[in-house]
């Protein structure tokens, strides 16, 4: 290390985990850097969180025109200029990116610098002609969106949601590789503003990491507003048809789903594809590690991902990885939650360890699908019988009533003692709602005290009041049971 390094902590990457790092190192007092190749705010603010859900809010207003009868209003088919909502979507960016300015952080006291970053030796870095020594660093550098190699794909052409919202247009048809988050929040956006939607999955389902009933409650939704879904099919290969792209679909582990030849006679049915004007491709992620001069600083990776302990150490200890390069949960709240972190334990002489016990997510649908914790079968595989499961039916609950939302529901996994060990919800306002389950797993607070918590009425937030109250009423059988109507009845005994 040399004998004065310019600074405490050196952060690789723009990103939410880059971001947060700088800023609670400087506001601790350190001496911080932020290094960034192309622009402060990463992929959340440029091409992920920010513009996918001003997107998102476009669309539902579209539907809304589409559903006003169910209110009392006269419906209609709203007209649609596809460069006017892309524009808007923008729009929404640009007043959003202030936050992450450049000048803002060097406000912070971070000094912010424009460039690539490679390591040249464990404590130092080249940007440019600058060589930026640090005691701590930090690898922030996030992924970018995976493409398969699919024949024909590179010459008929495809985006990402990393060039789908700078578009000036909309296709008129669209096919959707991945059945994943973003291609199913995308696929609903783009079919309620009129494109006509095919969804092509691999696995047996839509949104695999999701509870199987909501997720299928979910894909019902979707077909029901006119997107095409196609489930246990892989693209095997891509080609040019007319003015857009024909893509042959196979089952997987097909002869050719492998890219093996097959004999004359044995080949797959022509019939077997899918038409449309343009692809997106939502397949997965991969590690922006490349030119970071790993090896030089004697960082492993694995397949390109940064390997980090429950420290977010990577294999040289003082330096960390944060964020989605280290193919972990990739979402901007984990990101924020790693930085806080790293923050302490690059600074600081007790260091902790991440706490990945209670990590909510939300698939911005319509309705909302959130997750916290174990499926119903993961926690039956890690706990046994020992487990149950209760269920509410949103389309009982009044909010839900008067908002006329499309159906719902909210689970939640029980184990011993009435443990939360997961929590799942598809509903309106399901990404706010799921906060309340993972408070409760986070400090081992019972299901049944939920039932007892006060809420206000009418919200959707009581639909997780009601799946309590049905978890205590499962368990008023055998001798409860008995023991409450011997209660009951010497209550009748006594005078009011």
């Amino acid at each position: 290390m040399p004998a004065q390094p310019e600074f405490d902590v050196v952060a690789i990457g723009g990103g939410t985990a880059g971001l947060v790092t700088a800023a609670g190192v400087a506001g601790l007092g350190a001496r911080a850097a932020l290094i960034e190749r192309e622009r402060l705010g990463g992929d959340c603010l440029w091409t992920g969180c920010v513009p996918s859900k001003a997107l998102i809010s476009s669309a539902r207003l579209a539907n809304g025109f589409r559903e006003a009868a169910r209110f009392g209003l006269t419906a209609s088919d709203p007209a649609i200029d596809g460069g006017s909502v892309m524009s808007s979507v923008r729009d929404v960016r640009e007043v959003i990116a202030p936050h992450d300015d450049p000048e803002r952080f060097r406000a912070m006291g971070v000094d912010v610098i424009e460039g690539s970053a490679r390591f040249v030796s464990p404590h130092e870095v080249q940007v440019g002609d600058r060589r930026v020594t640090g005691r701590r660093f930090v690898i922030a550098t996030g992924t970018r969106a995976a493409v398969p190699p699919i024949p024909g794909l590179d010459e008929t052409g495809y985006f990402t949601h990393a060039e789908a919202f700078e578009r000036t247009d909309l296709p008129r048809s669209l096919a959707v590789i991945g059945g994943g988050a973003i291609g199913v929040e995308l696929a609903q956006s783009f079919r309620r503003l009129g494109v006509d939607v095919t969804i092509v999955e691999m696995m047996d389902r839509l949104l695999i990491r999701e509870e199987p009933e909501l997720a299928d409650r979910l894909t019902r939704s979707l077909e029901d507003e006119g997107v095409r879904v196609i489930t246990g099919r892989v693209v095997t290969r891509v080609e040019s048809s007319g003015s857009g792209a024909r893509l042959y679909i196979e089952v997987p582990g097909s002869a050719s789903a492998r890219g093996e030849s097959v004999p004359d006679g044995d080949s797959p049915d022509p019939g077997q594809h899918v038409e449309a004007d343009e692809i997106l491709v939502a397949v997965g992620r991969r590690p922006n590690t490349e030119d970071l001069g790993l090896e030089e600083a004697g960082v492993a990776t694995d397949r390109g991902w940064v390997t980090v302990d429950a420290k977010l150490r990577t294999s040289q200890r003082h330096i960390f990885g944060a964020g989605d390069v280290t193919g972990g949960y990739l979402f901007t709240h984990v990101a924020d939650h790693e930085a806080r972190t790293v923050v302490q334990n690059a600074l600081l002489p007790v260091r902790a360890k991440i706490d990945y016990r209670v990590i909510p997510w939300c698939t911005y649908t319509e309705p909302e699908l959130a997750h916290v914790g174990l499926t119903e079968a993961e926690a039956r595989e890690r706990h046994g019988d020992s487990v149950t499961s209760h269920v509410y039916d949103l389309s009982g609950l009044d909010r839900a009533i008067a908002e006329r939302a499309a159906s719902g529901c909210v689970k939640v996994v029980v184990g011993k003692g009435g443990r939360i060990l997961g929590g799942h919800i598809l509903g309106p306002s399901a990404g706010t709602m799921i906060a309340e389950i993972a408070l409760a797993m986070k400090h081992g607070i019972a299901i049944g005290s939920l039932s007892s918590l006060v809420h206000p009425y009418p919200t959707m937030s009581e639909g997780v009041r009601r799946v309590a109250d049905t978890y205590r009423r499962s368990l008023l059988t055998g001798w409860r049971k008995t023991l409450l109507d011997v209660a009951i009845k010497a209550g009748r005994a006594f005078p009011a």
